[in-house]
């Protein structure tokens, strides 16, 4: 559940559809979003929630050993693909619905809500029967079809940002799922292609304080697609929530070196322990609180 006190008063209606005087997404309706979930986790702007797990689920070892390792540093929520869009078609796809079935024993067996991505309507069925919060990657950012049946739902929603999507279109899309009248969305970015080789992505900082300024959504980030090398992860991460970010969704693996998917953005459990202690000291400044279970 969102909790959100919107007062939505429409400044008139195109088509018997009632349009608000200001986005929905606006702070002028509504002062912070809090995304409730199981296990007593929360997403919002009071809390510090990390998300971790592997880019794919892979096998029940790999989502069980990863499960544990990320919970007991401090992770509570566990994401895992179970479809996945890959640039080639010839790469893995991800495991489907017996993917689906292992992350949600996963998630049962460590008390973690769980997190996929959904690539077409068609599938929101089955994930919504497995998954507590359902993912739209960058790739869809821009599906308003996709959106607009997320948005029939009332269940959590993460949106990540769209590689070449403005700060006002990721918005809109946002704008897309609230329409539909689900409130629970949670706005992630993940980094945006520009010139720059270095990285697979280049991480918009500047985006997290402006989207904390234009929207009462919890707004987190992705450093491990922006990054594209686990040595950046670190400090990505660290200066994500220097911006400001409500969170953080960090790609964990238990044997980086043979995942079928993203190993080299992938942080081994000596790793993610290292960055999750330099997070709860950076957190004493803040005086978030440190979603825990």
């Amino acid at each position: 559940m969102a909790t959100c006190n919107a007062e939505l008063e429409p400044s008139c209606s195109i088509n018997n559809v009632s349009i608000p005087s200001k986005p929905l997404y606006s702070k002028d309706h509504c002062d912070t979003t809090i995304v409730q979930l199981p296990y007593n986790v929360t997403i919002s702007n009071n809390t510090l929630t990390i998300i971790a797990g592997p880019c794919s689920i892979e096998s029940e070892e790999q989502i069980m050993a990863t499960a544990e390792f990320v919970k007991n540093s401090g992770a509570v929520i566990l994401r895992g693909g179970a479809y996945k869009p890959r640039t080639s078609p010839y790469a893995f796809q991800g495991m489907g619905i017996e993917g689906l079935k292992l992350l949600k024993k996963a998630g049962d067996a460590y008390k973690m809500p769980i997190i996929t991505e959904v690539l077409d309507s068609e599938d929101i069925g089955v994930v919504s029967e497995y998954a507590d919060i359902l993912q739209v990657g960058a790739r869809n950012c821009q599906n308003f079809s996709l959106l607009k049946k997320l948005g029939k739902l009332q269940k959590p929603v993460l949106l990540k940002r769209g590689m070449m999507v403005t700060i006002k279109e990721f918005l809109m899309a946002a704008e897309y799922i609230l329409a539909e009248g689900n409130e629970h969305v949670v706005l992630c970015e993940r980094g945006i292609r520009t010139f720059e080789t270095e990285t697979r992505n280049t991480l918009d900082i500047s985006a997290v304080p402006v989207l904390k300024q234009k929207t009462h959504l919890p707004v987190i980030v992705d450093p491990s697609h922006a990054a594209g090398n686990w040595k950046l992860i670190h400090p990505l991460a660290l200066a994500s929530l220097a911006a400001g970010a409500d969170g953080l969704m960090i790609e964990c693996h238990i044997k980086p070196e043979s995942a079928l998917c993203d190993g080299e953005q992938s942080l081994r459990p000596d790793k993610f322990a290292l960055l999750m202690e330099d997070i709860k000291k950076l957190n004493i400044m803040f005086n978030k609180t440190l979603a825990c279970v």
